[in-house]
């Protein structure tokens, strides 16, 4: 039977305390109000004394209202109904769809148990020429985004979702701006993805603690489909966001800070998240991709630092492009070798051209002069930028190889690019 309380000791901002006997750490409690009701969550545990984190807010709450404990942590209802919804950070519709109750599944539980996995060897193509042929995404994979505030991610996000090859996409949104919010909304549907997608999301307007739960919710929801043999992607976007409502919701428990004021278990709390990716033995997997924003360009940061130890690489967004330099797949030797014989040994050339080409730009920017060489170099770096960087190029893996090998044989002689006889007889495109 449920507990009921029907006197609050204190109120102090979003956070309520009560005497209460038999309450668990993360217990949900419902708060009726004379505005309605509201969920909270347990947040401190201190003798008798509970405090909760309320959804909506303090503001209408009084010391009278009545607080009744449901017994239960947060929970998430899941069926094939998800597919094409979008739900708050309490899992509550917010596309005016009916509200779904049954089959509910907990959240934030373990990650899968190492011996139901298997070693990531499969390709999750996007189409994105930056990724697939530079840094290939791999099935289970967890990379973060490493952005600045201002890069185009969000956009990137949902070209990712559009021409991801994966059957179901799970958006996680934290701390969204309400304008970001309908641009996901609003893309997705027209290019069609909304239908396999489920939307999680958090504005910067709604409760802190509800910030929190996104990434539990979305992740969650896609370890039942990957039980159903569907391959999963996981889109969050800002895990610094999330990190930032930790510290908030720390600081109201008088938790002692760490770096920059994120709580101790800041690393904890991130691994626990990101280690939900996963490919089942016997069924689908669940692949996650998450911005990471770097206040101040910091990669020092302790939410990107942490980041870097748990993650498998990561992608630098910078410039309105993914960085080819610094962008790393750690993963990506496991399937490179089995997409086109050509695929190493291209991108390892064009990378060194580049990696040339940025040399020769910088003499030119200091005024040296110029040889024949660097004229191609230079020649080269604009249409790799132009042709391959540019995000908004849509190519499936083998037509990328074959335009990089056009663009080779634009700039270059075959005895310039350092690639395999064997290799430029077959591949080398016909004048």
């Amino acid at each position: 039977m449920n507990q009921v309380y029907n006197r609050i000791e204190s109120i102090t901002g979003n956070v309520i305390t009560v005497r209460a006997s038999g309450v668990k750490y993360h217990e949900l409690a419902q708060i009726r109000t004379r505005f309605g009701k509201s969920l909270a969550e347990v947040i401190k545990l201190d003798g008798d004394m509970v405090s909760l984190q309320v959804f909506a807010g303090g503001q209408g709450v009084s010391t009278g209202d009545e607080v009744r404990f449901l017994g239960r942590e947060m929970q998430v209802a899941f069926s094939d109904d998800l597919l094409g919804r979008i739900f708050n950070g309490s899992g509550e519709p917010i596309d005016k769809g009916p509200e779904l109750t049954e089959n509910r599944k907990p959240i934030g539980g373990p990650s899968v148990n190492p011996t139901r996995r298997i070693l990531a060897n499969r390709m999750l193509r996007t189409n994105i020429p930056m990724i697939d042929m530079f840094n290939t995404l791999v099935v289970s994979q967890k990379l973060p985004i490493f952005s600045i505030s201002g890069e185009p991610y969000n956009q990137l996000l949902a070209r990712i979702a559009m021409q991801a090859e994966a059957d179901v996409i799970v958006l996680g949104g934290m701390g969204l701006k309400y304008d970001d919010f309908l641009y996901f909304k609003d893309a997705l549907s027209k290019g069609g993805a909304l239908s396999r997608t489920v939307m999680f999301i958090h504005t910067a307007a709604d409760p802190t603690v509800e910030c929190m739960m996104i990434p539990d919710m979305a992740l969650a929801v896609a370890e039942q489909f990957a039980l159903q043999d569907k391959d999963v992607l996981v889109l969050l976007t800002d895990m610094t966001n999330f990190a930032d409502a930790m510290k908030e919701i720390a600081i109201t428990q008088e938790q002692v800070p760490s770096n920059r004021g994120y709580p101790g278990d800041l690393y904890s709390q991130l691994a626990s998240r990101y280690e939900k990716a996963v490919d089942f033995a016997n069924s689908g997997s669940v692949t996650i991709l998450a911005v990471t924003t770097m206040p101040g360009d910091d990669v020092t940061h302790p939410v990107p630092d942490n980041t870097g130890y748990i993650t498998e690489g990561q992608y630098y967004l910078k410039g309105g492009r993914i960085e080819p330099f610094g962008s790393l797949s750690r993963l990506k030797q496991n399937v490179n070798g089995k997409t086109r014989k050509d695929h190493r040994a291209l991108m390892d050339a064009m990378i060194r051209l580049y990696a040339s080409y940025k040399e020769t730009l910088e003499k030119k920017n200091m005024g040296f002069a110029m040889s024949r060489w660097d004229g191609k170099l230079l020649k080269y770096g604009e249409m790799f930028e132009d042709r391959l960087m540019d995000l908004s190029v849509n190519l499936s893996l083998e037509a990328a190889l074959d335009l990089g090998w056009e663009i080779l044989a634009e700039c270059f002689e075959k005895d310039e690019t350092g690639i395999k006889s064997d290799l430029i007889e077959e591949f080398w495109p016909l004048k």
